[in-house]
């Protein structure tokens, strides 16, 4: 058996655009490679039935994210919160958690202004425009 590294954290989005756009203005990653998948092996790999897809793949320092777009998408089943299980989220470190509040788009939601933990870490919860989890923290 070979040992597993790394690929890409995978996001699915509604609004394929919309979601590179928030990334790339919001976190300054850079765009890697947009492509579609479809077909009877894909759907039946991601067990939705007539499913293709859009892919964008963006370049976070070496980790590659992978926001995709399904057709037919899914219905949410709510907002998703921290604490439920299941739960997931990015997480990105940056050199100044405060002054990339402060540059933060108005029409960003965080879950509260940055937070020094008992760790002596500052943290920062935004949502993206799907309301995907993503922590800001010290690097």
């Amino acid at each position: 058996m070979s040992d597993p590294t790394a690929h890409h954290v995978g996001i699915t989005v509604s609004d394929l655009d919309r979601a590179v756009d928030f990334y790339t203005e919001t976190f300054d990653l850079d765009p890697l490679t947009e492509f579609a998948v479809g077909g009877d092996a894909f759907a039946e790999a991601v067990a939705v039935e007539g499913a293709s897809a859009e892919f964008a793949h963006l370049d976070a320092d070496g980790i590659r994210i992978e926001l995709v777009a399904y057709d037919p998408a899914a219905e949410s089943d709510g907002t998703p919160q921290l604490n439920r299980p299941g739960a997931t989220h990015l997480g990105l470190s940056v050199d100044d958690v405060e002054g990339f509040y402060a540059d933060l788009n108005d029409d960003v939601e965080t879950l509260s202004p940055p937070q020094t933990t008992e760790t002596g870490t500052t943290v920062l919860f935004v949502r993206d425009p799907e309301g995907n989890l993503i922590e800001v923290l010290d690097a």
